[in-house]
């Protein structure tokens, strides 16, 4: 076997995400920031044509366009990554749970609903977290550790809060109106793992 073949054999395969990590974001962008503004972040993450929605696509793109949102408008970016979030969620319920279980989740106490609505995300956390690492503690509580994907710099915090947003939705649409995801430790900038609790009112 040639050198280039063993390296080649030993580098990690792409990390990827699902396309609404950016899809969403660029859209919300684009209603807060404007054509002109969003151009110019999207210039600067490198990300010269967006996902078409089919396909799972590099984590990298949702990192620097996070990375740059938040260099472009500090203050707004966590506002965008917020709405953002919410809006995947939106789009995850719609088209990624299916409908009889959506059904019987919201029928559910929300102490019963819960542990099925963790138990999924969890099963499918690489295609919202990446290379970085998912653990939920219970059904209320849980941590995102992107020590794992050994990032070249930290996460933008609007990523974090974009984490945040997608839960809330989740679990006011299918466990209870009032929960609400919110980081509770260690809530500081350019930390690699972010702790999470869900709250019913």
């Amino acid at each position: 076997m040639s050198i280039e073949r063993r390296i080649l054999g030993r580098r990690r395969a792409e990390p990827l995400i699902g396309p609404n990590a950016v899809l969403k974001t660029v859209e919300v962008m684009e209603e807060r920031l404007g054509q002109a503004g969003t151009a110019a972040i999207l210039a600067d993450a490198q990300i010269t044509r967006l996902p078409s929605g089919e396909h799972m696509i590099p984590e990298i793109e949702a990192l620097r366009l996070h990375r740059w949102l938040a260099l472009h408008d500090p203050m707004g970016a966590l506002e965008i990554a917020e709405e953002a979030g919410a809006r995947t969620a939106d789009y995850i319920i719609a088209h990624r749970i299916p409908r009889a279980a959506g059904w019987l989740l919201r029928r559910l106490p929300a102490r019963a609903a819960a542990p099925l609505l963790m138990a999924a995300i969890r099963k499918h956390a690489w295609t919202f977290v990446g290379a970085g690492a998912f653990a939920p503690a219970d059904a209320w509580h849980f941590t995102i550790d992107r020590t794992p994907a050994r990032d070249r710099l930290p996460p933008s915090e609007s990523l974090f809060v974009w984490y945040g947003a997608v839960f809330t939705r989740l679990y006011r649409e299918l466990v209870a109106p009032a929960c609400t995801c919110r980081m509770i430790a260690p809530d500081v900038p350019c930390d690699m793992t972010r702790s999470y609790a869900i709250t019913l009112g």
